[in-house]
């Protein structure tokens, strides 16, 4: 038990590490390039895993429609939002953001599913939560340090994952495959669909930094990627799905701390607004009867 919850906090750090990395790359190469390293250095141990368990087979074509949106919604979509989000934002604040991600995915449940009625408490949540995201923003501000694109394109992360959640739930979970069969299908495809959409001119830029070369191919590739959906899968085994979710706590703490690490700006407004956002996470996703 206590090395589940050491792997919850591991995968929170690297979660939460993953945006240093990302506004690196961006500095020497566009965001869509970012996004195809990370996908294919993310790709690749998930394929050598997934052959050497067998845990993807032909009968899966079957199911090839299915991948494909996953494909767009829980990667393609999810990481580019983030990566161009963090290209304009400052760390601190684009891993405050990505705390939110539980928030957007209750709201897709209760569209697109239907089941879930909110309570009083939930909805509390979701107030707080946007609040959180309101005092990111700080629209009332002229400053370029924030700008809208860029909290837009977090917002599309979110959302496009929160849907991913909804997604596969209604289509996927009754069929029972192997999640190491999922992830590898859905981020297969979305190398091959990178593949073809991403102009790479310049790319090579990124080899005249080691760190920043480096950091993509392991940090947000092999470990933010294809090692955390792992870590994410065995903490869902042995904790469950509920206190899985608490490294989405760990992750925007991270990315807050690293920011002023670096020296970004870290003053009250980001924390009420850290505060805010968590606090509406914890709401919406305890029980109801507590």
């Amino acid at each position: 038990m206590l090395r589940a919850y050491v792997a919850l906090v591991l995968l929170g750090i690297i979660w939460g590490t993953n945006f240093i990395y990302m506004k690196w790359a961006t500095i020497l190469i566009s965001p869509s390039q970012t996004v195809f390293l990370r996908v294919l250095f993310g790709f690749l141990p998930l394929l050598v895993i997934a052959i050497y368990t067998r845990a993807i087979n032909r009968q899966q074509l079957r199911y090839l429609p299915h991948f494909t949106v996953m494909s767009v919604l829980a990667t393609t979509l999810y990481y580019y939002g983030f990566v161009a989000g963090t290209a304009l934002l400052p760390t601190s604040i684009a891993g405050l953001l990505s705390g939110s991600i539980p928030i957007f995915t209750f709201l897709a449940s209760i569209i697109f599913l239907r089941e879930e009625q909110p309570t009083k408490r939930m909805t509390l949540g979701i107030i707080l939560g946007f609040l959180g995201i309101i005092l990111s923003a700080r629209p009332w501000e002229s400053t370029q340090e924030i700008p809208l694109m860029g909290i837009v394109w977090m917002i599309v992360g979110t959302l496009s994952v929160g849907c991913s959640f909804v997604y596969a739930r209604y289509f996927l979970s009754p069929l029972n495959l192997p999640p190491v069969a999922l992830a590898t299908w859905q981020s297969g495809i979305a190398t091959l669909t990178l593949l073809l959409l991403t102009d790479f001119d310049h790319i090579t830029a990124i080899t005249s930094d080691i760190h920043t070369l480096w950091g993509v191919i392991i940090g947000l590739g092999m470990l933010g990627t294809g090692g955390a959906f792992f870590i994410y899968y065995y903490i869902i085994q042995k904790l469950g799905p509920v206190k899985a979710a608490g490294a989405t706590y760990i992750a925007p703490i991270v990315a807050v701390i690293i920011g002023a690490m670096i020296g970004e700006s870290i003053g009250v407004i980001e924390l009420l607004a850290l505060v805010l956002i968590l606090g509406g996470v914890v709401l919406i996703q305890l029980p109801k009867n507590t």
